[in-house]
């Protein structure tokens, strides 16, 4: 065989490779529901944006923002991951499990691909709970920038503890964010039975609920974990509810359960 047709059969194969990964793409993020927060935090002219999920503890906080960041980084978006709870090992097997059941398990020869290039969107770093700070947290975060290793266009922040110092804590990534010019979202641990606003707001999360641009709530009722809106994207939720399966931990429309 000719090496100008060997070139040609070649370049087919990665032609047809690379627009099977382009289609593996699309397939995450037609499938989730939490396309329009990605969406909606890159198409915006605000640089720079706070957000959170709000829940008891195990009922699926850290699942809702691996699947944002998987949307996030199909988008060829760098996500920069903080856990405050879990060690690298286990926040990087729930990437996976649910990239897993996410993606189109039947174009196989495709998806290690997809996921290798999705990991060079992000980045995994750990704090205990007890010792994060932001001079801590920032001073990690421009090693990483300073030397190109990596540098976020989301940062989730995974177990943030609702205590005295939240609000300042808050207020000093809130500016953090505003000087590197990327989005944020929060997971925040809630308690069963503390008192709440006239918003729906735990009292405890009230003294910093004016800093946040979008709160959501997961609520679990019977089967089902539903996802509440409790400041911004109403345009996006209200008319198409959105529920979190409990066996799969995966974002669906309300009306697909």
């Amino acid at each position: 065989m000719q090496s100008g047709t060997l070139a040609k059969i070649r370049g087919t194969i990665i032609y047809l490779r690379d627009r099977n990964v382009k289609m593996l793409k699309k397939d995450i993020i037609f499938k989730s529901p939490l396309g329009n927060i990605v969406d909606r935090l890159f198409e915006t002219d605000k640089e720079w944006s706070f957000s959170t999920v709000l829940a008891r503890a195990g009922v699926g906080k850290t699942a809702f923002l691996v699947q944002l960041a998987l949307n996030a980084m199909v988008r060829d978006k760098n996500v920069l991951h903080v856990s405050l709870s879990d060690p690298v090992k286990k926040v990087t097997l729930r990437y996976r499990e649910l990239f897993d059941n996410l993606i189109d398990q039947s174009a196989k020869e495709n998806i290690n691909e997809l996921w290798q290039s999705m990991l060079l969107r992000r980045f995994i770093m750990t704090f205990r709970k007890s010792s994060f700070s932001v001079p801590k947290f920032k001073e990690r975060l421009t090693d990483l920038t300073e030397q190109e290793i990596f540098a976020p266009d989301l940062l989730i922040i995974d177990g943030l503890a609702l205590d005295e110092t939240i609000r300042e804590k808050l207020i000093a990534l809130q500016e953090l964010a505003q000087e590197k010019t990327f989005n944020v979202w929060f997971s925040v641990n809630t308690h069963r039975h503390e008192e709440k606003d006239d918003k729906g707001m735990p009292l405890s999360f009230s003294q910093a609920e004016d800093l946040f641009d979008v709160v959501l709530k997961l609520k679990p009722e019977g089967a089902a974990t539903h996802i509440e809106i409790l400041k911004g994207m109403e345009e996006n939720f209200e008319t198409n509810p959105v529920v979190l399966d409990a066996s799969s931990m995966l974002i669906k429309a309300g009306n697909d359960r």
